[in-house]
């Protein structure tokens, strides 16, 4: 529920009252029976950008590759995979 900030204009005292969002503003002031004024005030938590994807977020273990390899000692290097002869066919009489 939202927290709204009201001012009274008789007494200059600011209060805030959390409210749904149906429910109608505060308009009389309970302690001295002035008018009240909501008060806007900026949002605590500011979203910026194009917005949050899954793919803005590393995957697990992602960081670790260049880490590891520094720790582990000589990365072992591979030999390319040799593709496998082909079997001959020979014609069938």
């Amino acid at each position: 529920m939202p927290l709204y900030e009201y001012k009274c204009q008789l007494c200059g005292t600011v209060f805030e009252a959390i409210q749904r969002f149906s429910d109608e503003f505060l308009t009389v002031h309970e302690n001295c029976g002035g008018a009240l004024e909501r008060l806007l005030s900026p949002p605590i938590l500011q979203f910026k950008g194009t917005g949050w994807y899954v793919t803005d977020y590393a995957r697990a273990g992602a960081g670790k590759k260049g880490a590891k390899a520094e720790n582990d000692g000589p990365a072992e290097k591979k030999e390319p995979a040799k593709p496998e002869p082909k079997p001959e066919l020979k014609p069938s009489k």
